[in-house]
């Protein structure tokens, strides 16, 4: 067990696997505060607030998928996916810091060096980055179709205006918003950040649940809506995958927490990860209860344009996403400060960085509307590796015994898990590349049908 210390770590702290402590059975420590050095102490926040951050990073844009993967894998079978995803995760999320602490390594890349060496450092550092810097730019261009949407209704906008330009929407949402935020050196700043966050996804969800009756008489009812079980259930694994992922995140929630230890680590992430269950199943089952074989991916798109509540909580979940696109900055600035800096980044390198992967972000983000397949891509070559695949397989090499002994078994299990969903899945996108019905068609702006039918909400 750790010690009773607080983990000090800046961001782009890398520990070599030189440092590992004698014997693997998790006992004393070297003072964790001589491990991490270089850099001014990080701000820890308590556990609660902890709590907040932890359960933020989870609950990005991808919780408004998970109506579509209920629709994808059938309601009964994709309920029992979407427990099965998040017992795996929670499951996932704790054997990382247990490999952290058999490699005497707190960094996703340490861990991984220390079990597979420099290659296998490199390509989680590419990954690593990846991920966050594709969710940024998502998370971009959803704040730009939304709040420019948003934008027109409320102020009747003429198509020439610039706020009506999804551009400048955007850049202004750069400028004032989510630069000061990725500005910050760490996610204790964000804690009551990431609370407001959550506030507002609790918000939607309100939304969501009292426009449940009044558009269903608008909706039409589709063939086989409440079968138990479809074919999707790989895509609907991969849609799950990605909405619980937060793991190239662990270490710097981590390091946030007072008094971290692998005790508090796994209290911690049994608490977020069920609150972040439980406000998944309630937006899946609510949003596919509404639409049911109607449903997008986004399931906003859904709601009518003239729908004044629902627009109010595109706006919510705009700037549910502007909280939560810090968290992905400090994640992918924390692996380029790790390869181009070996010590702590000074202030002229940290702002150059962030402003270097935002700008990068922003300018994708507005030279494209669908990114369908490269973020399917993204969720099951990056999203499942980072979650299911790298920590259980790192464990296993780091963990002394047999491959088959009891306590390696349910981490081989996992192991096995992400890989068979890494292969369907990336041989589903390889046949299914022309599909354009599916996760990987453009949608933003679409009027559904039903919209164009008068009624009062």
């Amino acid at each position: 067990m750790l010690a009773n210390k607080p983990v000090a770590a800046n961001e782009n702290t890398h520990i070599t696997s030189s440092q590992q402590s004698p014997g693997s059975d998790l006992g004393t420590f070297p003072d964790t505060e001589e491990l991490f050095h270089d850099g001014p102490k990080n701000d820890r926040t308590g556990f609660y607030f902890a709590s907040f951050n932890y359960v933020n990073s989870i609950l990005g844009s991808g919780v408004i998928g998970i109506p579509y993967a209920l629709n994808k894998a059938g309601f009964g079978l994709g309920l029992m996916l979407l427990l099965l995803v998040a017992i795996v995760t929670d499951y996932s999320l704790i054997l990382m810091v247990r490999a952290a602490h058999l490699s005497g390594t707190y960094s996703y890349q340490g861990i991984v060096e220390a079990a597979f060496g420099y290659p296998g450092y490199v390509a989680l550092s590419l990954m690593q980055f990846l991920y966050p810097f594709i969710a940024m730019v998502s998370y971009n261009i959803v704040v730009g179709d939304t709040i420019t949407k948003v934008l027109i209704r409320l102020f009747s906008l003429r198509a020439t205006s610039l706020l009506a330009r999804r551009d400048v929407v955007v850049a202004l949402a750069t400028l004032f918003v989510t630069i000061p935020l990725c500005l910050f050196r760490d996610l204790a700043r964000l804690a009551r950040w990431s609370l407001a966050s959550l506030v507002l996804v609790l918000f939607i969800l309100f939304c969501i649940l009292i426009r449940m009756s009044s558009i269903s008489e608008i909706v039409p009812v589709t063939r086989d809506a409440w079968a138990f079980a479809d074919t999707g259930i790989v895509p609907a694994i991969g849609i799950m995958a990605f909405a619980f992922m937060c793991h190239h995140n662990v270490f710097l929630l981590y390091e946030s927490i007072e008094n971290a230890s692998q005790t508090v680590w796994d209290r911690l992430t049994h608490i977020s990860v069920g609150v972040a269950c439980v406000v998944s199943f309630l937006f899946g089952i609510a949003g596919y209860a509404t639409f049911t074989g109607n449903v997008q991916g986004d399931l906003l798109e859904n709601y009518c344009w003239y729908d004044d509540l629902m627009n109010l909580a595109r706006l919510a979940f705009s700037f549910t996403i502007l909280l939560t696109y810090p968290i992905e900055c400090l994640v992918a600035r924390s692996v380029i400060t790790q390869v181009f800096s070996s010590h702590y980044s000074t202030d002229v390198q940290h702002v150059g960085f962030t402003l270097a992967i935002v700008g990068v972000a922003y300018v994708l983000s507005i030279t494209t509307d669908c990114l369908g397949v490269v973020l399917e891509l993204n969720g099951v070559l990056a999203a499942v590796p980072l979650a299911f695949i790298l920590p259980a397989i790192s464990y296993l090499k780091l963990e002394p015994g047999p491959l088959l002994s009891p306590h390696k078994r349910p981490a081989l299990g996992l192991a096995l898990f992400g890989v068979s969903v890494a292969l369907v899945g990336a041989l589903q996108i390889a046949f299914n590349v022309n599909d354009k019905t599916g996760p990987d068609s453009c949608m933003h702006g679409l009027v559904m049908p039903y919209c164009n039918q008068t009624v009062h909400v």
